[in-house]
C-alpha cells in the first residue's frame, strides 16, 4: 500500500510539472540558445542558458512535447540554477545512467526532485524523452557557439 501511495505521489509531481513547467519560456539574453527533437515521438525543445561568474544564472525552455519530456525540463531547469559546467556534467551522467536502469548512490543528492524520473527505465521507449533537456543543458554548457545549434537525438545518443 505505502508504496502505491509514493508511486501516486511521484505521478502527481511528474504532472504537476509537466503542466505547470517551471522555467518555461525565453531570455532576453541567453549566452546559449540550443533546439534538440526527438525524432521517435515529435518532442521539441528549445533551451536559453544565462551564464555568469562561470555558473548558470538564468534557464528557460519552450517546445512542445509528451508529459515526461516536459516534467524532466521543467525538473532539469530547477536543478542546474547555480551549477557550474562540471556540476552539470555528473548531473547529466548520473540522470543518464538512473533512467537507463544504472542508478548510483549519490542520485538523490545530485538530481534533488528529478531523481522521481527513475520509473522512466521501466519504459524504454519514454528514455529518449526524459533525457531531451538533460542532453541538451549538456551542450549548452559545453559548446563555444552562442545560437540556435540545432540537433536531433539519434537512436544511439
Amino acid at each position: 500500500m505505502a508504496l502505491s501511495k509514493l508511486e501516486n505521489l511521484y505521478r502527481q509531481m511528474i504532472l504537476e510539472h509537466a503542466t505547470h513547467p517551471h522555467h518555461h519560456g525565453s531570455l532576453e539574453k541567453a549566452d546559449q540558445d540550443i533546439e534538440l527533437r526527438n525524432p521517435t515521438c515529435g518532442d521539441v525543445l528549445t533551451l536559453q542558458v544565462e551564464m555568469k561568474d562561470g555558473k548558470v544564472s538564468d534557464i528557460a525552455f519552450s517546445g512542445s512535447g509528451c508529459t515526461i519530456s516536459q516534467a524532466s525540463a521543467s525538473m532539469m531547469t530547477d536543478e542546474v540554477m547555480g551549477k557550474t559546467p562540471e556540476e552539470i556534467d555528473k548531473m547529466v551522467v548520473a540522470f543518464s545512467e538512473m533512467v537507463t536502469g544504472n542508478e548510483s548512490d549519490d542520485v538523490d543528492e545530485l538530481l534533488g526532485d528529478a531523481a522521481i524520473l527513475a520509473g522512466v527505465a521501466q519504459f524504454p521507449a519514454r528514455i529518449k524523452c526524459a533525457t531531451l533537456a538533460w542532453k541538451a543543458i549538456y551542450r549548452a554548457v559545453k559548446t563555444d557557439d552562442k545560437k540556435s545549434t540545432l540537433g536531433f537525438l539519434r537512436h544511439d545518443e
